[in-house]
């Protein structure tokens, strides 16, 4: 009987592979209220922080009104400075505004995708958008994947970038490193490639070092065959 592959081993997600919730801080903007509707609200930055769950830098404010939040730091914020939320708040480094409010060509990160939500999107390490321009009733960016998308007036990000960008620059430098890394992400490692082995152990086995076959796969394949581009809808080069 042949060998069972990776896909097969991995089934639907069994304790081996499934990814477990480690981080140790919920990230949230602070509720939004009328003052920052009308006005805005100050806070200062008390303490610059990591969690394991995550990758991006993290910010600990304490506001006037005596509450706390930890949020995602903006690239080169410090501790003591001053964070502003709100409608009327400055156009500084780590401020909170509406996109209404905020110029086109600034760079953001942690938006909100309905007011109020406390931030959704662009919150890894060393990512922003770009605000390409505005109307009445929608505010049009540029996402870090380069896809560009619509949102609402109303939705508030942080002006700048993650911070912690030179996560990636790092080298490994030795295997056991990238070992740990995806360990802790539930992640399989090492794994051989398809192409490298028996014929009898996977699909693309043998045949030189190469498929032999179409890659793409049907998305009701069995889990002997679910391998290589699954229910792709284009593939070879795009064409310029």
């Amino acid at each position: 009987m042949p060998n069972r592959i990776k896909t097969q081993r991995a089934g639907k997600g069994s304790p081996k592979h499934r990814a477990t919730h480690r981080a140790k801080h919920k990230i949230k903007y602070i509720s939004y209220d009328d003052k920052q509707k009308t006005g805005k609200l100050t806070g200062e930055i008390t303490g610059i922080l990591r969690d394991r769950g995550k990758t991006g830098i993290l910010a600990e404010i304490s506001f006037e009104d005596n509450s706390n939040i930890i949020v995602y730091a903006a690239e080169g914020i410090i501790t003591g400075q001053k964070i502003e939320y709100g409608k009327n708040a400055e156009i500084g480094l780590g401020n909170v505004l509406p996109l209404k409010k905020l110029p086109e060509g600034c760079p953001i990160f942690n938006i909100e995708l309905t007011p109020g939500d406390g931030g959704k999107l662009i919150r890894t390490a060393g990512s922003y958008a770009i605000i390409l321009s505005k109307d009445e009733k929608n505010i049009y960016l540029k996402l870090p994947s380069g896809k560009k998308t619509s949102f609402l007036p109303e939705c508030r990000a942080t002006i700048g970038c993650v911070a912690g960008g030179g996560r990636k620059e790092k080298p490994f430098v030795k295997a056991g490193n990238a070992y740990h890394l995806m360990k802790s992400k539930k992640k399989q490692y090492p794994t051989v490639r398809g192409v490298a082995m028996n014929p009898n152990a996977h699909p693309f086995g043998g045949s030189q070092h190469h498929p032999g076959k179409s890659k793409s796969t049907s998305r009701n394949a069995p889990p002997g065959r679910k391998v290589g581009a699954i229910a792709s809808s284009r593939t070879g080069r795009k064409k310029r």
